[in-house]
């Protein structure tokens, strides 16, 4: 099977750089499959798990927002944060998604819903990631 180049980066680290042959990343609209000799595209990537295959084998990730510059022969994925499933802390993601429901219970002003949503997204893809 053909592969192509991607590469993971988050401020703090790179999180993967190599060789794939699948990648599926979290979008707006839903879930976006790339493979080798794809159409160049740019998009942006939303909170939820990032799925990539190296020799037949899924591998995952829960991410947060970024950006995603598909080419080709290469992926390059500039994310805000990127963990590995035995690297979630469980008990600091459900009490994350806890502190975000009681903040949209509150009914805040806009910004303060729109910070609440995200972070709410931010604890639920750890969760679900979690799982893998």
């Amino acid at each position: 099977m053909k592969t192509f180049s991607l590469e993971v980066l988050t401020p703090d680290r790179q999180f993967f750089v190599g060789q794939v042959e699948f990648l599926i990343l979290p979008i707006i609209d839903g879930e976006f499959g790339v493979q080798a000799g794809h159409e160049p595209v740019v998009t942006i990537v939303k909170p939820g798990t990032l799925r990539y295959r190296i020799d037949g084998e899924w591998h995952f990730a829960a991410v947060t927002s970024g950006i995603a510059e598909i080419m080709h022969d290469y992926t390059v994925l500039l994310l805000s944060a990127a963990e590995r499933p035995e690297e979630i802390d469980v008990a600091r993601a459900e009490a994350a998604k806890q502190r975000a429901e009681e903040r949209l219970r509150q009914k805040a002003s806009d910004q303060d819903i729109v910070s609440s949503k995200a972070a709410l997204a931010r604890a639920m893809a750890r969760l679900s990631t979690r799982q893998f």
